[in-house]
């Protein structure tokens, strides 16, 4: 797993929302990380922006996305 790269299974705007995909994915067995881009703005004139993206090994990233996309349904 060493030379085996990262790929995006889901995109968030909201860091607390990609954490909680993380987590579900690593209480699911699969390692995960959350990588992405905050954009810091004044806090009075709208607080912190963020661009954040979960990442799994290549050969999790099948069951890594029907497991977020089960749990959206699960939520809806």
């Amino acid at each position: 797993m060493m030379d085996e790269k990262l790929v995006t299974v889901a995109r968030f705007e909201d860091s607390i929302e990609a954490e909680i995909a993380k987590q579900l994915l690593v209480d699911n067995g699969i390692k995960s990380v959350v990588t992405g881009e905050y954009v810091a703005n004044n806090l009075y004139a709208g607080g912190v922006a963020a661009d954040m993206w979960v990442q799994t090994f290549e050969s999790d990233a099948r069951r890594a996305m029907e497991i977020l996309e089960s749990n959206e349904k699960e939520e809806e």
